[in-house]
């Protein structure tokens, strides 16, 4: 196991009421190298109140802590193209947890248990804020990678897929600790809190490195999107989560997302215009999206069988 940590990045030179273009390009510098690098980074001071985050926290807990019987009335509505609502994983999976999806409100799936009065204001609230920092880094990370202004906002300007999930992993036994099996996010940028349990950790040069907890920041990582429209410059990182002995582990994640009928390919500043092959053949979102799925609910015998973004890469 390494024993250094990801970077951590102050944002708040893009907060601030006062122009601080220094704080800004140095952010800049320090993001763009995280993601050549990690894939993952931590940010601090970047607007979302401590006091709105544990509230979250302290709400999916008390969710969590219901009864299996109060949960499953929660269960997702038929329809939806992101299942909103509660579920737990199969009996038969190797990963051990429950989570609770929430869209965004227009979307009109989401579903809210009567014994939580107060959840579908906070949750309301927190996708709201999650929303502006998932725009705020993604303007942030179209400048690290040198594309004219707006480039990024022009090509994922509908927020319909977005969700915001709340996870709750059980207490690992003597005989297996996978919270979640080592994969990468299918998305444009995840946002992630954890509890003071932790378990996270981003995989990088053939060592595991954890993710140490901390209750004012949040773990930032880049997706499959980002590296197919990047043509391999920024790099989507492989994660995992390991359960810890005798202790329940709870987090909730923000994916900032694509909608599902865009086409996907890498970006012409990335290929034609620098003489470079596309790595990637495109696709539709909705298509990569729907084989993710089918890894969970249908997972392969072999592991080497799951799906991932370089199922669509080009040999060259």
């Amino acid at each position: 196991m390494a024993s250094f940590d990801i970077p951590t990045i102050d944002v708040s030179p893009f907060l601030k009421s006062e122009d601080d273009e220094d704080g800004k390009r140095k952010v800049i510098e320090r993001i763009r190298e995280a993601c050549v690098n990690y894939g993952f980074f931590q940010i601090e001071n970047h607007g979302i109140p401590l006091g709105l985050l544990s509230k979250t926290m302290d709400l999916y807990q008390t969710f969590f802590a219901c009864s299996d019987e109060d949960k499953l009335l929660v269960s997702p509505k038929p329809g939806s193209s992101i299942p909103a609502g509660y579920l737990k994983s199969p009996q038969n999976s190797a990963e051990k947890n429950e989570h609770f999806v929430f869209l965004p409100p227009s979307s009109g799936f989401n579903v809210y248990p009567n014994n939580l009065p107060h959840l579908k204001q906070v949750l309301e609230e927190m996708i709201s804020r999650f929303t502006k920092l998932g725009m705020l880094l993604e303007s942030i990370i179209s400048e690290c990678l040198g594309l004219p202004p707006n480039t990024l906002a022009k090509f994922n300007d509908d927020r319909s897929w977005d969700f915001l999930i709340g996870l709750h992993y059980f207490p690992a036994t003597e005989a297996e600790n996978n919270g979640k099996s080592a994969h990468e996010d299918g998305n444009c940028i995840t946002f992630v809190y954890q509890d003071e349990v932790g378990g996270l950790q981003v995989h990088k040069d053939g060592q595991w490195i954890p993710i140490a907890p901390s209750k004012d920041k949040l773990v930032v990582n880049i997706g499959d999107i980002i590296q197919v429209l990047s043509n391999n410059k920024f790099k989507s990182a492989t994660h995992r989560v390991v359960r810890s002995k005798g202790k329940s582990r709870y987090s909730y994640a923000f994916f900032y997302n694509l909608h599902g009928d865009k086409w996907v390919e890498p970006l012409p500043q990335f290929t034609e215009e620098i003489g470079e092959s596309p790595k990637y053949r495109g696709s539709l979102f909705k298509e990569y999206a729907q084989l993710r799925v089918k890894n969970r609910t249908h997972p392969p015998t072999r592991p080497e069988d799951l799906i991932h973004i370089t199922h669509y890469s080009i040999s060259n």
